[in-house]
């Protein structure tokens, strides 16, 4: 299993009241200039909440969320500091309740 760790915020606030969009641009370019593999996903509606160790965490977030997802523990950290008003966790994954760590319950456009 792999530890995930997450910025979880509601998904107005994630995507429309932050510049999330142009973090994570820089971010990608970064990198591919370091040739480094991609780490970190924007989900919108987590799948990962509707696990029952996740109740908790669920109802501490205005629906419907979005969250970033990353395996790095230092990138989760640099945006809790950088974006007030989310929450931050980690999980282990896949498993019996959380299959697929980046999984959306939202209907494709």
């Amino acid at each position: 299993m792999q530890t995930y760790y997450y910025v979880l915020a509601s998904r107005r606030f994630l995507l429309q009241e932050e510049p999330i969009e142009e973090v994570l641009k820089e971010r990608t370019r970064h990198y591919h200039e370091q040739e480094k593999e991609i780490d970190f996903w924007l989900v919108s509606q987590p799948a990962f909440l509707e696990a029952p160790e996740m109740a908790q965490i669920k109802a501490k977030c205005p629906q419907p969320a979005a969250a970033i997802i990353s395996t790095n523990a230092q990138f989760i950290t640099w945006l809790k500091l950088r974006l007030e008003y989310v929450v931050t966790g980690e999980f282990e994954a896949p498993s019996g309740t959380i299959p697929n760590p980046i999984a959306s319950l939202a209907p494709v456009s």
